[in-house]
């Protein structure tokens, strides 16, 4: 008897899940630490705490305030200068997504699937999705974008929740349960739909361009998993992403119904990447982390001293690039060869997501619920 589709795909993503914890159990150590004589100065300026962060957190930055959320649906927007609370809501539920936000309204995604959108901590509005989302939703332009795990586009009035629009697009039959791809650029909808980079026009949901940035390779569901992993890097007209397991690129926008592939670097790895309009940089599924020419893809260095060390997603901030690790450690490397000029402790418990810089300040946010604000000098 045939199973429905959705079903099937449900069941290929429980078994990818379970061959890659597998794959992650059999890891190394991690690297030892090696000593640290700081080359530039930095510390620890606030901090403040939620439950946990057991879901993958995208941090928003809007009007000079950090937009962070926690697992049991606490939703904070924090001044980032001082660390005073703006303001505090709460979602009703545990997350499975967030944050996304414009500045006044934030929105999160539940583990039952319920889409909640705050005004200033109070709860606005909610809907049920279909399916399960790991991705932020983005707040832009009045509405309201949510990508769920089945790669199915939603747009919904950031007012009163009503539904606009729904895009589905064909695709590999196995899904990623991790952030993908959701932006805007200009005013043009960003997605990843599997490996492919998807303009979408935000008021109507229909296509304007479609640029692979990898090809699918391997012979069984598993290995031909390629998603693009959020959140994307924007560099200008140029957007750069992850595509999972395979390769790195980076897409230049000529037009609204025109882009291209600049270039495509194969390239392991689960993490999103990060860098500026010179170098972008990522970690492998070793943690060897890469720096890539931003023009084309040329490597510039590679850093071997964090193997194994649960590294996130970079930032590039001034002269160094930023890593957090599994153990909670916030690493300022040199951008031009990934020499370590700076460690900074956390909590202990793992950095979640990519840290995020407002001015001099910079927010990362650990698996236990720490955030930390550092001021490097």
């Amino acid at each position: 008897m045939a199973r429905p589709a959705g079903r099937v795909a449900a069941l290929l993503l429980a078994a990818a899940a379970a061959l890659l914890a597998g794959c992650a159990s059999d890891k190394p150590k991690p690297t030892p630490l090696e000593q640290v004589t700081a080359q530039i100065a930095g510390r620890q300026v606030w901090n403040a705490r939620l439950d946990s962060v057991r879901f993958p957190l995208a941090v928003a930055l809007r009007e000079g305030n950090f937009i962070v959320a926690g697992t049991d649906g606490t939703v904070l927007a924090l001044e980032a200068q001082t660390g005073r609370e703006v303001w505090r809501g709460q979602a009703g539920a545990r997350l499975s997504a967030g944050v996304g936000s414009d500045g006044r309204r934030a929105a999160v995604v539940t583990v039952d699937n319920e889409l909640v959108v705050l005004d200033q901590g109070a709860r606005l509005w909610s809907t049920r999705l279909a399916s399960r989302t790991a991705t932020a939703p983005l707040v832009a332009g009045e509405r309201v974008f949510v990508l769920g795990v089945d790669r199915v586009v939603h747009a919904f009035d950031a007012i009163d929740g009503r539904r606009l629009w729904t895009l589905q697009r064909p695709g590999e039959a196995l899904t990623l349960a991790q952030p993908g791809v959701l932006a805007a650029h200009k005013n043009t909808l960003v997605a990843g739909i599997g490996a492919i980079l998807t303009g979408v026009d935000p008021t109507t949901g229909s296509v304007r361009w479609e640029v692979p940035v990898t090809s699918p390779r391997g012979t069984n569901e598993v290995e031909r998993l390629n998603d693009l992993v959020g959140p994307l890097l924007r560099l200008g007209d140029q957007l750069c992403a992850r595509a999972f397991q395979t390769a790195v690129g980076c897409v230049s926008i000529a037009g609204p119904d025109r882009a291209s592939l600049v270039w495509s670097r194969n390239a392991g790895g689960q993490q999103a990447i990060g860098g500026d309009a010179e170098l972008i940089f990522g970690a492998d599924g070793s943690d060897r982390l890469s720096a890539w020419k931003a023009g084309g893809g040329e490597l510039a260095w590679q850093n071997e001293r964090l193997l194994f060390r649960g590294l996130g997603a970079p930032l590039s901030a001034g002269r160094t690039v930023v890593v957090g690790d599994a153990e909670g450690q916030v690493h300022f490397l040199d951008r031009t060869d990934g020499k370590t000029l700076l460690r900074l402790p956390t909590d202990g418990s793992a950095v979640v997501g990519q840290p995020m810089l407002a001015g001099t300040t910079m927010l990362v946010v650990t698996r236990n619920g720490g955030i930390f604000a550092f001021r490097p000098e």
